[in-house]
């Protein structure tokens, strides 16, 4: 099996978008608020198929590909 994405590690590498949380098929990643009210994706690893579909979308990861 895959490993389960990594969406970010630091939350500078998360602008809060929700376009992986918008793009999930199996409802996997969901919006959760940190300690400043700030929303953050999670992604439950038992509803996730790893098709990395939330990394792809990522304006973030993308903009470090080029």
């Amino acid at each position: 099996m895959k490993e389960l994405p990594k969406l970010y590690i630091r939350k500078e590498e998360c602008c809060g978008c929700t376009s992986c949380y918008a793009i999930c098929s199996r409802n996997a990643i969901t919006m959760k608020p940190d300690e400043e009210g700030f929303q953050y994706p999670v992604i439950d690893g038992n509803i996730c198929v790893r098709c990395y579909q939330c990394i792809k979308v990522c304006p973030i990861k993308a903009a470090k590909e080029q």
